[in-house]
């Protein structure tokens, strides 16, 4: 998600962007850590919603953007897993429920910790269809940004602080959102635009369908007073909006972008179909989101003073492939969220200054590899478990993910490697993965047997080049 380290230069202006679009990405990954956690996705919590399979949320969402509050309401469709079960759990942050109801019968339910538990009139049958309606509010201390002061908010990284739904990335579903905004604002979220209606008291409700069945934690929306400007790319509609800069510099900050898309596309094998926004919001350190990813005022600028700065830009739309719709099963396997999408940001790069861009990518990875390695940091790309993950956790994500599809693209050659990708990316798109998948893809691609490379470089950790120190 969003650790893009930003490209290579020989002028100091670059050096500091370099360090801190680095920084940003391990900012970014701790607060998506926060999402993890609250999974609780480990061998002694069963996560929310294990028992059952989600397929559409209808969402409304009134936000108090002067109060920094909401008041929203979820009708939650879902097939029923497990026979005779009565209680299911929904992730809920920090809301307050105000009530739950199926065919317009209240539901008993409780919440526990940053969850909401219900249960049923009935025991469910397995296969049956239920629809519960959920009514809540809250004050979102983060996952949903407020800025009064510019008329702006905007969601990031935590769905479940402003929408009662399911977090674990497998659970994949369509979305109908309505967001209740102040008349006047501009808005983007998921999906096709269905409607823009004026409601009494000077507001307006803008209604999107996300068709494609989606993890929640890409759901999302901005809002404010934005400029905008567009273009195409292929079966691509494109979308540049900020409150700062004008149409014209927006056309600069994003001017690779048609190219990016293209680029992405030939490399997964799928021609991006549909809207795709890019938003320049107050601040954030970066977050793709379905059909839209939000970065920075301040990034945009950097990338007008230099244009060559585009790896954050590449790294959030590769996500629209990589992470979007081929998602990690469970936060263990996330490596194929971020891992991918930072080696494609560098494989842009590549693709657009050159082999030393790439190569200087590849080095920075390695670097940050050896350091791990010095201090007995290493770990496999695959983790049992990801709720408290730590800066160095992330930098194995990130960058030593990176570097093992480097290293693999050296090992298979150029026709077998990205051949597999493709593969990879079409036969579990819409889906999500493990990574025996991805290696099955790959061997396939190329005939070879990889199960030595992926014991030594995805499934378990180096040895220290180095032992550490002894504590004195």
């Amino acid at each position: 998600m969003r650790d893009a380290v930003n490209q290579v230069g020989q002028s100091r202006a670059r050096s500091r962007l370099l360090r801190r679009t680095i920084a940003a990405g391990v900012l970014a990954c701790a607060a998506f850590a926060s999402l993890a956690a609250a999974t609780k996705a480990s061998s002694e919590v069963a996560r929310a919603g294990a028992d059952i399979d989600v397929l559409h949320y209808t969402a409304r969402i009134e936000p108090d953007l002067a109060a920094k509050s909401l008041r929203g309401h979820v009708a939650i469709r879902f097939i029923v897993r497990t026979q005779g079960a009565q209680r299911f759990d929904f992730d809920a942050g920090d809301l307050d429920i105000v009530a739950v109801s199926e065919d317009k019968k209240p539901l008993s339910f409780e919440k526990l910790d940053k969850r909401v538990s219900v249960r049923l009139a009935a025991p469910a049958a397995a296969g049956s269809r239920h629809e519960i309606e959920i009514a809540y509010r809250g004050a979102p201390r983060f996952g949903l940004e407020f800025h009064p002061d510019r008329s702006e908010l905007y969601t990031v990284f935590s769905t479940s602080q402003w929408l009662v739904c399911i977090d674990a990335p497998q659970e994949r579903a369509t979305l109908d959102l309505t967001v209740t905004l102040p008349e006047g604002l501009k808005a983007v979220g998921n999906g096709r635009l269905m409607s823009k209606s004026a409601l009494g008291g000077r507001r307006e409700a803008y209604r999107w369908r996300q068709d494609a069945a989606m993890p929640s934690y890409v759901y999302g929306f901005a809002a404010g007073r934005y400029n905008e400007a567009g273009g195409t790319s292929e079966n691509a509609a494109l979308r540049y909006l900020s409150s700062d800069l004008q149409a014209p510099q927006l056309r600069r900050v994003f001017a690779d972008t048609p190219d990016m898309m293209r680029f992405f596309g030939r490399r997964a094998g799928i021609r991006y179909n549909g809207t795709y926004s890019q938003v320049l919001v107050a601040k954030t350190i970066g977050q793709e989101l379905a059909g839209l990813s939000l970065m920075s005022e301040a990034y945009g600028r950097e990338v007008l003073d230099d244009p060559s700065a585009q790896a954050l830009i590449a790294h959030e739309a590769a996500h629209q492939w990589w992470g979007n719709y081929v998602t990690c099963r469970d936060w263990g396997h996330f490596w194929l969220n971020e891992g991918f999408a930072n080696f494609m940001a560098a494989a842009y790069l590549q693709h657009r200054f050159g082999d030393e861009a790439y190569r200087k990518q590849v080095d920075g990875w390695k670097r940050r590899l050896d350091k791990l390695r010095e201090s007995g940091k290493d770990h496999a790309l695959i983790y049992e478990h990801w709720t408290k993950p730590s800066a160095d956790d992330r930098a194995v994500v990130y960058q030593k993910g990176a570097y093992v599809l480097h290293l693999l693209r050296e090992e298979l050659g150029e026709r077998a490697f990205w051949g597999g990708i493709r593969a990879y990316t079409r036969a579990h798109y819409g889906h999500s993965v493990v990574t025996a998948d991805f290696r099955r893809a790959m061997e396939r691609a190329s005939g070879r047997d990889l199960r030595e490379f992926f014991a030594r470089w995805v499934e378990s950790a180096e040895v220290a080049a180095k032992p550490a120190a002894p504590a004195k």
